[in-house]
Order: structure tokens, then C-alpha cells, then sequence
């Protein structure tokens, strides 16, 4: 071969070597930016996940925060509902008493002026009846009197007094009361014995038992009785004290007036 064949030869191998390592060069980098590009693959997934993840973890915590404000707004829904049932319930209960307030206050504006009547008929009947206890029923109209302008005093609570009055004075129909006492007789004061049968006598003894008088509604007068009636008054007053078992008397009984 001659020398500018063998050159020519020896050029054309090295082009060729220099052309395999550029394509060597050239192959490899392709190769590195795969790499990287899987790397940064692989880098943006994972951030990705935990941004996943991070959402995830608040989409957990905002449903129960959800499940618990429905839970308690139900509650509260609940306890709205009953608190106002309660109020409705009060204010029926409000208007009841209003309505017993009003329906009092009529009733007291009736009930006074019957009171007052009331304890002028007593004070009347008093007054015009047999006078045994006098004293003692005159202060307790007075009281019923006076109790009628105390404020302290509610107003059932003087109606009931006044009907405590009544009711004693019906009592006093039905009973017989023995006490001892100052009979004023022909200008003297005598010790005597009262009774009175209910309001069918009213009677007084010497307290030597022997003599008697009753009282004379029509004459409003002291009238002595005759010897004939002292052992019956003897016996009213034993019967008034329980000393004596009840037995038929003879009392001076006078009799009730004609109606015209």
C-alpha cells in the first residue's frame, strides 16, 4: 500500500473514532435528563402526596368539625323547642293569673262592701239581743271594726274573722254559759250567778240560791221571779257548769211576738 493510501486510511479511522465518541457523548446524555426527569417526577409526586395527605387530614378534621356543629345545632334546635314550650306555658300561666288577679279584684270590690254590711248587722243584732256577755260581744264587733282599715289584714283573712263572729254568736243560741257577776237590784250591786239557756233565757241567782231573776226583753229590765222558778234556775246554772245531767226546768219562756 502506499504511504497516501495508509494516510488516507489512518484519517478515515479517526474520523470514524471521532464520530463514535460523539455519538457516545451524545447517547449518554439523553440518559442523564431521563434520570433527572424521573427524579423530578418523583419528587413533585411525593410533594404532591403530601399535600394529599395534608388536605386529607384537614378534610377529616373539617367533617368532624362538621359533624360535631350538626350535632350540636340539632341539640340546640331541641333545647329552643323546649324553652319555648316553657315560655309558651308561661305566659298562659300569666295570663290565668292575670285573669284571677282581675276576677280577685272584682270580687274584693263586692266583698267589702258585704263585710261592712255584715258587721253592721251583727253589731245590731247584738244590740237588740238578750245582753248576756255584752262587753265581750261589743269588743269583739269594735275589733271586727277596726280590723276592716288594717291593711296588714288581707281581706280573706277579715272575712273569715267576720264569719268566726257569726258563727259564735249561732253558737251562743245553742249553749248555755254560767259565770258569776254584778247585779244592780234596787239601787245595790249584787253578786249574783248568770246563765243563759241560749236565747231562751237569760237568767241570775243569788249567790245564796234564793232568789231569781230574768231578764225582760220587753221591759229591758231585770224582773225578779217568783219562788216557784228558783229551784229551776238552780238547776240551769248546775246544767251550764256540767253539774248536773240535763232534766226538764221550769223557766219563764216569753212568748215570741205576732208577725203583722
Amino acid at each position: 500500500m502506499s504511504r497516501l493510501s495508509k494516510r488516507s486510511t489512518l484519517a478515515a479511522a479517526l474520523a470514524g473514532a471521532f464520530m463514535f465518541a460523539g455519538s457516545a457523548a451524545y447517547a449518554a446524555d439523553p440518559l442523564v435528563s431521563s434520570q433527572d426527569v424521573e427524579k423530578n417526577i418523583n419528587d413533585a409526586a411525593a410533594a404532591s402526596q403530601a399535600k394529599i395527605d395534608k388536605l386529607s387530614d384537614q378534610t377529616r378534621d373539617l367533617v368532624a368539625d362538621y359533624r360535631t356543629t350538626v350535632a350540636e345545632t340539632d341539640n340546640l334546635k331541641i333545647y329552643n323547642d323546649h324553652i319555648a314550650k316553657l315560655i309558651d306555658s308561661q305566659k298562659q300561666e300569666m295570663a290565668r293569673y292575670n285573669k284571677q288577679i282581675t276576677n280577685i279584684t272584682k270580687t274584693q270590690q263586692g266583698v267589702v262592701p258585704l263585710m261592712y254590711k255584715m258587721i253592721d248587722a251583727l253589731d245590731q243584732f247584738v244590740k237588740l239581743d238578750v245582753p248576756f256577755e255584752k262587753e265581750e260581744r261589743t269588743q269583739r264587733v269594735q275589733h271586727l271594726r277596726d280590723m276592716m282599715e288594717d291593711s296588714s289584714v288581707s281581706t280573706s283573712e277579715k272575712y273569715r274573722q267576720i264569719l268566726d263572729a257569726y258563727q259564735i254568736e249561732v253558737e251562743n243560741g245553742s249553749k248555755s254559759y254560767a259565770w258569776q257577776g254584778i247585779l244592780p237590784v234596787d239601787g245595790k250591786q249584787l253578786s249574783v250567778d248568770f246563765v243563759h239557756v241560749g236565747r231562751v233565757a237569760y237568767l241570775a241567782l243569788s249567790l245564796d240560791q234564793q232568789n231569781a231573776w230574768f231578764w225582760n226583753r220587753e221591759k229591758k229590765d231585770w224582773e225578779k221571779l217568783g219562788d216557784e222558778y228558783v229551784t229551776s234556775v238552780r238547776e240551769a246554772v248546775k246544767l251550764a257548769r256540767n253539774q248536773a245531767a240535763p232534766n226538764l226546768m221550769k223557766l219563764p219562756i216569753e212568748a215570741p211576738e205576732s208577725a203583722e
